[in-house]
C-alpha cells in the first residue's frame, strides 16, 4: 500500500460525497433521526431507551455504511471508473484502504454527531468516557465499510447489493444483544454471536454505558478493528475492476 496513493483516492471519495447531498444526509443526520424516534416512541418508558440507546450507536453506523458503501463501490465498477483507475499504478489495497480512509473520516463526524444528539437532546445515560462512544462508532462504522466493499464484489446490480443485507446485516442485529442479552440466547446462537463482529460492538457501547471501567471496552474496539482489517484484506483478494 502507498500512503500518497492512498490519500488520494480518498481525497476523490470525500470530493464525490461533499458533492451528493443525498448522500451525506443518509451518512450525517439519518442515524440521528433513528434515535430521536425510537426515543420519542418509548417516551413513556425511559428506562427502555437507556438499555438500547447505547446499541444503536452501534447500529446504525454500521448500517448505514454498509449500504452507503457497497453501492457505491458498486456503481464505481459498473460505469468503469474501478477499471480506469487500475490503468494507474495503483493496487488494491491502495483502493479500498482510500475508500475506508474516506468513510471513516465521514464516520468519525457520524459518531460525534449521533453521540452528542444522544448525550445531550435524548438524555442518553451513560457512565463511561463520552469519547469512546465516539471510538466505538468510528471503529463500527469502518467495519460496515469493509463488509460494504467486500459483499460489493459478489454482486452485479445495486439491487443485488441492497439483497446482502438480509444476509450480512440482519442477522447480527438480531443476535448482538439489541432485543435479548446474548447470554439469555439458546447456546447455539450464543456461540454463534461471539463469531460476528457487530456483537462485539454493541457489547462496548453497553459497557460504557453501565461502567466507567474501559479495559474490556478497548478488547471489544480491538475486536472489531480486527474483523474490520480481515475484511479489507478479503475485499482486496476478492475486488474486480468490473461488473460482468
Amino acid at each position: 500500500m502507498t500512503p500518497r496513493i492512498t490519500l488520494a483516492v480518498a481525497a476523490r471519495v470525500l470530493t464525490q460525497l461533499r458533492r451528493d447531498h443525498r448522500t451525506l444526509a443518509m451518512l450525517l443526520v439519518l442515524p440521528c433521526l433513528l434515535q430521536a424516534l425510537l426515543w420519542w416512541i418509548f417516551e413513556a418508558t425511559p428506562l427502555v431507551f437507556d438499555r438500547i440507546g447505547p446499541a444503536l450507536l452501534a447500529i446504525f453506523p454500521f448500517f448505514v455504511m454498509f449500504l452507503v458503501t457497497s453501492i457505491t463501490t458498486l456503481r464505481e465498477r459498473s460505469s468503469g471508473t474501478l477499471e480506469r483507475l487500475f490503468t494507474m499504478p495503483m493496487g488494491r489495497l491502495d483502493l479500498l484502504g482510500g475508500y475506508a480512509l474516506a468513510f471513516g473520516a465521514v464516520a468519525a463526524l457520524q459518531a460525534a454527531i449521533a453521540a452528542t444528539v444522544a448525550l445531550t437532546l435524548l438524555d442518553l445515560d451513560v457512565r463511561g468516557p463520552a469519547v469512546l462512544l465516539g471510538v466505538v462508532g468510528v471503529a463500527d462504522a469502518v467495519l460496515g465499510t469493509a463488509l460494504g466493499l467486500f459483499v460489493s464484489a459478489f454482486a452485479r446490480t445495486e439491487f443485488q447489493a441492497v439483497q446482502f443485507l438480509p444476509a450480512v446485516v440482519v442477522p447480527q442485529i438480531l443476535l448482538c444483544g439489541l432485543l435479548v442479552p446474548r447470554e439469555d440466547l439458546p447456546r447455539v446462537l450464543e456461540v454463534v454471536s461471539d463469531v460476528m463482529p457487530l456483537s462485539w460492538a454493541v457489547d462496548a457501547m453497553e459497557q460504557l454505558a453501565t461502567t466507567s471501567a474501559t479495559g474490556q471496552v478497548w478488547r471489544d474496539i480491538g475486536v472489531v478493528a480486527a474483523f474490520a482489517v480481515a475484511a479489507l484484506a478479503l475485499g482486496a483478494a476478492t475486488l474486480r475492476r468490473r461488473t460482468e
